[in-house]
Protein backbone atom coordinates (compact mmCIF):
# COMPACT_ATOMS: atom_id res chain seq x y z
CA UNK A 1 0.00 0.00 0.00
CA UNK A 2 1.44 3.37 -1.03
CA UNK A 3 1.77 5.92 1.75
CA UNK A 4 0.72 9.50 0.99
CA UNK A 5 3.37 12.12 1.46
CA UNK A 6 2.53 14.96 3.88
CA UNK A 7 2.89 17.60 1.16
CA UNK A 8 0.48 15.73 -1.14
CA UNK A 9 -2.60 15.77 1.03
CA UNK A 10 -4.59 17.78 -1.47
CA UNK A 11 -5.32 21.50 -1.69
CA UNK A 12 -4.60 23.62 1.37
CA UNK A 13 -7.18 25.63 3.27
CA UNK A 14 -6.00 28.79 1.54
CA UNK A 15 -6.44 27.23 -1.90
CA UNK A 16 -9.88 25.89 -1.03
CA UNK A 17 -10.96 29.30 0.23
CA UNK A 18 -9.57 30.95 -2.91
CA UNK A 19 -11.34 28.72 -5.40
CA UNK A 20 -14.62 28.79 -3.44
CA UNK A 21 -14.75 25.08 -2.60
CA UNK A 22 -15.14 25.68 1.15
CA UNK A 23 -18.65 25.58 2.54
CA UNK A 24 -20.19 28.27 4.73
CA UNK A 25 -19.83 26.10 7.83
CA UNK A 26 -16.13 25.60 7.08
CA UNK A 27 -15.68 29.37 6.79
CA UNK A 28 -17.30 29.86 10.20
CA UNK A 29 -15.10 27.14 11.70
CA UNK A 30 -12.01 28.78 10.22
CA UNK A 31 -13.10 32.16 11.63
CA UNK A 32 -13.58 30.61 15.06
CA UNK A 33 -10.15 28.99 14.92
CA UNK A 34 -8.41 32.21 13.91
CA UNK A 35 -10.23 34.25 16.56
CA UNK A 36 -9.19 31.70 19.18
CA UNK A 37 -5.53 31.90 18.12
CA UNK A 38 -5.63 35.70 18.08
CA UNK A 39 -7.23 35.74 21.55
CA UNK A 40 -4.51 33.47 22.93
CA UNK A 41 -1.86 35.82 21.57
CA UNK A 42 -3.60 38.84 23.12
CA UNK A 43 -3.87 37.07 26.48
CA UNK A 44 -0.16 36.21 26.38
CA UNK A 45 0.65 39.83 25.55
CA UNK A 46 -1.65 40.96 28.37
CA UNK A 47 0.35 38.91 30.86
CA UNK A 48 3.53 40.62 29.69
CA UNK A 49 1.73 43.97 29.88
CA UNK A 50 0.75 43.34 33.50
CA UNK A 51 4.42 42.82 34.31
CA UNK A 52 5.71 45.99 32.62
CA UNK A 53 2.68 48.30 33.05
CA UNK A 54 4.29 50.43 35.76
CA UNK A 55 7.46 50.86 33.72
CA UNK A 56 5.35 51.97 30.75
CA UNK A 57 3.49 54.45 32.97
CA UNK A 58 6.79 55.91 34.17
CA UNK A 59 8.00 56.12 30.58
CA UNK A 60 4.89 58.05 29.53
CA UNK A 61 5.32 60.45 32.47
CA UNK A 62 8.93 61.27 31.51
CA UNK A 63 8.11 64.42 29.44
CA UNK A 64 6.11 65.84 32.36
CA UNK A 65 8.91 65.14 34.85
CA UNK A 66 11.53 66.75 32.61
CA UNK A 67 9.30 69.77 32.15
CA UNK A 68 8.98 70.22 35.92
CA UNK A 69 12.76 69.96 36.28
CA UNK A 70 13.31 72.68 33.68
CA UNK A 71 10.71 74.90 35.37
CA UNK A 72 12.43 74.50 38.75
CA UNK A 73 9.40 72.90 40.43
CA UNK A 74 11.18 69.57 40.88
CA UNK A 75 14.45 69.34 42.76
CA UNK A 76 17.29 66.91 42.02
CA UNK A 77 16.46 63.38 43.13
CA UNK A 78 12.76 64.13 43.66
CA UNK A 79 10.02 62.21 41.90
CA UNK A 80 7.30 64.00 40.01
CA UNK A 81 3.89 63.35 41.48
CA UNK A 82 0.46 63.00 39.95
CA UNK A 83 -2.99 63.40 41.45
CA UNK A 84 -5.46 60.52 41.76
CA UNK A 85 -9.08 61.61 42.07
CA UNK A 86 -10.58 58.17 42.64
CA UNK A 87 -9.34 55.11 44.54
CA UNK A 88 -9.52 52.90 41.45
CA UNK A 89 -8.18 55.36 38.86
CA UNK A 90 -4.59 54.10 38.82
CA UNK A 91 -5.73 50.47 38.93
CA UNK A 92 -7.97 50.90 35.88
CA UNK A 93 -5.27 52.93 34.14
CA UNK A 94 -2.72 50.16 34.66
CA UNK A 95 -5.18 47.64 33.22
CA UNK A 96 -5.66 49.82 30.13
CA UNK A 97 -1.91 50.17 29.73
CA UNK A 98 -1.45 46.40 30.09
CA UNK A 99 -4.15 45.75 27.49
CA UNK A 100 -2.56 48.26 25.11
CA UNK A 101 0.85 46.62 25.54
CA UNK A 102 -0.74 43.20 24.99
CA UNK A 103 -2.42 44.32 21.77
CA UNK A 104 0.84 45.86 20.57
CA UNK A 105 2.92 42.76 21.33
CA UNK A 106 0.34 40.40 19.84
CA UNK A 107 -0.15 42.57 16.73
CA UNK A 108 1.91 40.29 14.42
CA UNK A 109 -0.23 37.30 15.41
CA UNK A 110 -3.73 38.80 15.26
CA UNK A 111 -2.90 40.82 12.15
CA UNK A 112 -1.71 37.62 10.45
CA UNK A 113 -4.87 35.77 11.47
CA UNK A 114 -6.99 38.61 10.12
CA UNK A 115 -5.02 38.71 6.89
CA UNK A 116 -5.13 34.92 6.45
CA UNK A 117 -8.92 35.05 6.67
CA UNK A 118 -9.31 37.96 4.23
CA UNK A 119 -6.52 37.20 1.73
CA UNK A 120 -8.22 34.27 -0.10
CA UNK A 121 -10.91 36.66 -1.34
CA UNK A 122 -8.35 38.96 -3.00
CA UNK A 123 -6.54 38.65 -6.30
CA UNK A 124 -2.83 37.96 -6.39
CA UNK A 125 -1.99 41.52 -7.38
CA UNK A 126 -4.18 42.93 -4.61
CA UNK A 127 -2.43 40.72 -2.06
CA UNK A 128 0.97 41.89 -3.29
CA UNK A 129 0.06 45.55 -2.96
CA UNK A 130 -1.44 44.88 0.47
CA UNK A 131 1.93 43.48 1.60
CA UNK A 132 3.71 46.59 0.32
CA UNK A 133 1.29 49.04 1.95
CA UNK A 134 1.34 47.18 5.25
CA UNK A 135 5.15 47.18 5.27
CA UNK A 136 5.11 50.97 4.75
CA UNK A 137 2.24 51.78 7.13
CA UNK A 138 3.82 50.27 10.25
CA UNK A 139 7.08 52.33 10.17
CA UNK A 140 5.14 55.49 9.31
CA UNK A 141 2.80 55.01 12.26
CA UNK A 142 5.68 54.31 14.62
CA UNK A 143 7.64 57.31 13.30
CA UNK A 144 4.72 59.67 13.86
CA UNK A 145 4.10 58.41 17.38
CA UNK A 146 7.79 58.59 18.38
CA UNK A 147 8.27 62.07 16.89
CA UNK A 148 5.23 63.39 18.74
CA UNK A 149 6.41 61.87 22.02
CA UNK A 150 9.77 63.63 21.83
CA UNK A 151 8.21 66.94 20.77
CA UNK A 152 5.69 66.67 23.60
CA UNK A 153 8.18 67.85 26.22
CA UNK A 154 8.46 71.27 24.58
CA UNK A 155 4.67 71.50 24.22
CA UNK A 156 4.16 70.71 27.91
CA UNK A 157 6.70 73.35 28.85
CA UNK A 158 4.68 75.96 27.00
CA UNK A 159 1.37 74.85 28.50
CA UNK A 160 2.63 74.71 32.08
CA UNK A 161 4.46 78.03 31.85
CA UNK A 162 1.20 79.89 31.19
CA UNK A 163 0.04 79.33 34.78
CA UNK A 164 2.91 81.36 36.26
CA UNK A 165 5.39 80.79 39.07
CA UNK A 166 2.85 81.28 41.85
CA UNK A 167 0.95 78.09 40.86
CA UNK A 168 2.35 74.62 41.60
CA UNK A 169 1.36 72.26 38.82
CA UNK A 170 0.33 68.70 39.57
CA UNK A 171 -1.57 66.88 36.84
CA UNK A 172 -4.18 64.13 37.20
CA UNK A 173 -2.67 60.82 36.12
CA UNK A 174 -5.49 59.39 33.98
CA UNK A 175 -6.09 62.61 32.05
CA UNK A 176 -2.35 63.05 31.43
CA UNK A 177 -1.83 59.52 30.09
CA UNK A 178 -4.96 59.81 27.95
CA UNK A 179 -3.65 63.11 26.59
CA UNK A 180 -0.25 61.63 25.67
CA UNK A 181 -1.63 58.42 24.11
CA UNK A 182 -4.29 60.29 22.11
CA UNK A 183 -1.70 62.68 20.75
CA UNK A 184 0.63 59.86 19.72
CA UNK A 185 -2.16 57.89 18.03
CA UNK A 186 -3.40 60.97 16.17
CA UNK A 187 0.08 61.72 14.86
CA UNK A 188 0.58 58.08 13.87
CA UNK A 189 -2.59 58.08 11.79
CA UNK A 190 -1.71 61.48 10.30
CA UNK A 191 1.58 60.04 9.06
CA UNK A 192 -0.41 57.60 6.90
CA UNK A 193 -1.19 60.42 4.44
CA UNK A 194 1.64 59.42 2.01
CA UNK A 195 -0.07 56.05 1.61
CA UNK A 196 -3.21 57.86 0.44
CA UNK A 197 -1.10 59.72 -2.13
CA UNK A 198 0.48 56.50 -3.36
CA UNK A 199 -2.92 54.81 -3.52
CA UNK A 200 -4.25 57.60 -5.76
CA UNK A 201 -1.31 57.10 -8.11
CA UNK A 202 -1.14 53.31 -8.13
CA UNK A 203 -4.85 53.00 -8.86
CA UNK A 204 -4.54 55.42 -11.79
CA UNK A 205 -6.72 58.17 -10.30
CA UNK A 206 -4.00 60.85 -10.28
CA UNK A 207 -0.66 60.98 -12.06
CA UNK A 208 2.56 62.13 -10.46
CA UNK A 209 2.51 65.44 -12.34
CA UNK A 210 -0.99 66.16 -11.10
CA UNK A 211 0.01 65.30 -7.53
CA UNK A 212 3.01 67.60 -7.80
CA UNK A 213 0.74 70.35 -9.11
CA UNK A 214 -1.20 70.19 -5.85
CA UNK A 215 1.88 70.84 -3.71
CA UNK A 216 0.85 74.32 -2.50
CA UNK A 217 -2.55 73.21 -1.25
CA UNK A 218 -1.07 70.00 0.16
CA UNK A 219 1.65 71.79 2.14
CA UNK A 220 -1.01 74.13 3.55
CA UNK A 221 -3.13 71.11 4.55
CA UNK A 222 -0.08 69.46 6.12
CA UNK A 223 0.68 72.45 8.33
CA UNK A 224 -3.01 72.82 9.15
CA UNK A 225 -3.07 69.17 10.20
CA UNK A 226 0.08 69.73 12.25
CA UNK A 227 -1.61 72.66 13.99
CA UNK A 228 -4.58 70.43 14.81
CA UNK A 229 -2.32 67.67 16.17
CA UNK A 230 -0.15 69.87 18.36
CA UNK A 231 -1.88 70.81 21.62
CA UNK A 232 -0.13 74.17 21.93
CA UNK A 233 -0.14 77.34 19.81
CA UNK A 234 3.65 77.67 19.95
CA UNK A 235 5.21 77.41 16.48
CA UNK A 236 8.12 75.01 17.11
CA UNK A 237 6.07 71.82 17.47
CA UNK A 238 3.79 72.72 14.56
CA UNK A 239 6.75 73.47 12.27
CA UNK A 240 8.52 70.20 13.10
CA UNK A 241 5.44 68.04 12.48
CA UNK A 242 4.42 70.08 9.40
CA UNK A 243 7.87 69.73 7.82
CA UNK A 244 7.85 65.99 8.54
CA UNK A 245 4.45 65.54 6.88
CA UNK A 246 5.44 67.70 3.88
CA UNK A 247 8.67 65.75 3.35
CA UNK A 248 6.72 62.51 3.41
CA UNK A 249 4.34 63.94 0.81
CA UNK A 250 7.17 64.89 -1.58
CA UNK A 251 8.74 61.47 -1.05
CA UNK A 252 5.46 59.84 -2.05
CA UNK A 253 5.30 62.05 -5.16
CA UNK A 254 8.82 60.92 -6.08
CA UNK A 255 7.74 57.28 -5.79
CA UNK A 256 4.70 58.16 -7.95
CA UNK A 257 7.02 59.50 -10.69
CA UNK A 258 8.95 56.23 -10.66
CA UNK A 259 5.70 54.29 -10.88
CA UNK A 260 4.49 56.39 -13.84
CA UNK A 261 7.78 55.83 -15.64
CA UNK A 262 7.54 52.08 -15.03
CA UNK A 263 3.93 52.05 -16.21
CA UNK A 264 4.80 53.99 -19.40
CA UNK A 265 7.72 51.69 -20.19
CA UNK A 266 5.49 48.66 -19.69
CA UNK A 267 2.69 50.06 -21.81
CA UNK A 268 5.04 50.58 -24.76
CA UNK A 269 3.65 52.02 -27.97
CA UNK A 270 0.03 52.37 -26.90
CA UNK A 271 0.68 53.62 -23.37
CA UNK A 272 -0.59 57.16 -24.12
CA UNK A 273 -3.92 55.95 -25.54
CA UNK A 274 -7.12 55.98 -23.55
CA UNK A 275 -8.97 52.76 -22.77
CA UNK A 276 -11.88 53.67 -25.05
CA UNK A 277 -9.76 54.98 -27.93
CA UNK A 278 -9.80 52.95 -31.15
CA UNK A 279 -6.61 51.73 -32.75
CA UNK A 280 -5.34 53.72 -35.79
CA UNK A 281 -6.21 52.38 -39.24
CA UNK A 282 -4.05 52.52 -42.37
CA UNK A 283 -5.67 54.99 -44.77
CA UNK A 284 -3.62 53.76 -47.77
CA UNK A 285 -4.21 50.01 -48.06
CA UNK A 286 -2.19 47.91 -50.48
CA UNK A 287 -4.06 46.55 -53.55
CA UNK A 288 -4.90 42.88 -53.49
CA UNK A 289 -3.56 40.98 -56.50
CA UNK A 290 -5.43 38.23 -58.29
CA UNK A 291 -4.53 34.77 -57.02
CA UNK A 292 -3.65 31.78 -59.18
CA UNK A 293 -6.51 29.47 -60.21
CA UNK A 294 -6.89 26.31 -58.19
CA UNK A 295 -6.95 23.02 -60.12
CA UNK A 296 -9.92 20.73 -59.64
CA UNK A 297 -9.41 17.72 -57.45
CA UNK A 298 -9.30 14.27 -59.06
CA UNK A 299 -11.98 11.65 -58.63
CA UNK A 300 -11.76 9.65 -55.45
CA UNK A 301 -12.80 6.05 -54.92
CA UNK A 302 -15.67 5.78 -52.43
CA UNK A 303 -14.82 3.70 -49.35
CA UNK A 304 -16.22 0.19 -49.18
CA UNK A 305 -18.15 -0.80 -46.08
CA UNK A 306 -16.82 -3.81 -44.22
CA UNK A 307 -19.34 -6.51 -43.34
CA UNK A 308 -20.56 -6.31 -39.76
CA UNK A 309 -20.33 -9.40 -37.59
CA UNK A 310 -23.58 -10.33 -35.84
CA UNK A 311 -23.61 -10.01 -32.02
CA UNK A 312 -23.48 -13.14 -29.89
CA UNK A 313 -26.74 -14.85 -29.32
CA UNK A 314 -26.63 -14.65 -25.48
CA UNK A 315 -26.86 -10.78 -25.65
CA UNK A 316 -30.15 -9.03 -26.16
CA UNK A 317 -30.74 -5.66 -27.79
CA UNK A 318 -30.38 -3.70 -24.52
CA UNK A 319 -27.03 -5.08 -23.40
Amino acid sequence: MRSRLPWRRGPSRFQRASDGSMTLIEHFLELRSRLFKASLAVVAGLVVGLIVMREVRRFLSRPYCRTLEEMGQLGPGEQCGFTQLGPTDVFLLDLKIALGVGLLLAAPVWLYQLWAFIAPGLHRRERRWAYVFAAIAAPLFAGGAVLTFFVLERALGFLLSIAGDEIVTQLEITRYVSFVVTLMLTAGFAFQFPLVVLMLNFTGIASARRLLGWWRATVFVMFLLAAMITPTPEPFTMIVIGLALSSLYFTAVGVAFLNDRRRARKAGLYGDLADDEISPLDEHPQPVERSEPVAAAGAQTPPTASPQTPPPRHFDDTT
